[in-house]
């Protein structure tokens, strides 16, 4: 109340603010006796004294303002909305969660020369699909997906981001979009291959050489996409079932439906 009253307020003699702030307590329903006695006799002045050095010392400039992972963030523009400081939240507690299941360094290669391989892709509800790998066009890449899905880093991910007709992405435990394995691996750019049809399938980055665990499945062509990001498969059975994923779209909000969720992913070695 004082906040959305500041400006009739703030101009105010220390007498008439003395009234405004008691005819306040009475609009409140509070104990408007209690009220006036602890303001006339600055019960809470030290208290609020104190509060105030406290926020000098930390370099606030002002109201609102919060400190988010030791940073200051200030200014109207903050979120007034609960339900984004949850997620926020949520998210922040998830991807640090996986602290304890991150790696140093990229595994050591262990793919078969000669062999090919395939990663099938069993859904939580029954449904699958299965990903033909490239090892020719990107060995590290397809190796680090095969030591991933070995140690079950991608059981029980969920497809957390599922735009039709663009991609569908998947690869992070915590579900954010933030989360990876505590390594990076190099862009591998195989020119003769292509983001041109649907169920082509690629490392999402953040930028050139930052590829992770994190991975998306074409839903239509965009070869925009070309010479940015790591193909490294495609779709071999089951196109069916990643088109038929549910739509979810982080930046719309904090209010969406569940990803789907990958209940385990198996590799298969195959003669070429």
């Amino acid at each position: 109340m004082l906040f959305e009253k500041q400006n009739d307020w703030s101009s105010l003699s220390q007498d008439e603010a003395r009234q405004f702030f008691i005819d306040i307590a009475a609009e409140l329903g509070l104990d408007v006796e209690h009220f006036t006695s602890d303001l006339d006799n600055d019960v809470y002045a030290e208290y609020v004294a104190m509060l105030e050095k406290e926020a000098v010392d930390l370099g606030l400039p002002g109201t609102p303002a919060t400190l988010v992972n030791g940073e200051i963030v200030a200014g109207q523009g903050l979120p007034r909305d609960y339900a984004v400081w949850d997620n926020f939240l949520s998210s922040t507690i998830a991807v640090e969660s996986l602290a304890e299941i991150q790696y140093d360094a990229p595994p050591p290669m262990s793919l078969e020369a000669g062999k090919g391989y395939h990663a099938r892709v069993v859904m939580e509800n029954g449904d699958e699909f299965v990903i033909e790998l490239f090892p020719e066009s990107a060995p590290q890449t397809v190796n680090s997906f095969v030591f991933l899905a070995n140690e079950g880093w991608f059981d029980g991910n969920p497809f957390h981001r599922v735009l039709p007709g663009f991609v569908a992405q998947t690869g992070d435990p915590s579900g954010t979009g933030m989360g990876g394995p505590g390594y990076q691996l190099p862009n591998e750019i195989d020119p003769n291959l292509s983001h041109d049809k649907a169920g082509m399938v690629t490392m999402a980055n953040t930028g050139p050489d930052t590829n992770g665990s994190q991975w998306y499945i074409t839903l239509g062509p965009v070869a925009h996409l070309d010479g940015g990001y790591t193909i490294f498969g495609q779709i071999l059975e089951g196109l069916e079932v990643v088109e038929g994923l549910t739509p979810r779209d982080p930046s719309t909000g904090a209010d969406l439906p569940d990803g789907d969720r990958i209940q385990s992913v198996t590799i298969e070695v195959v003669d070429q």
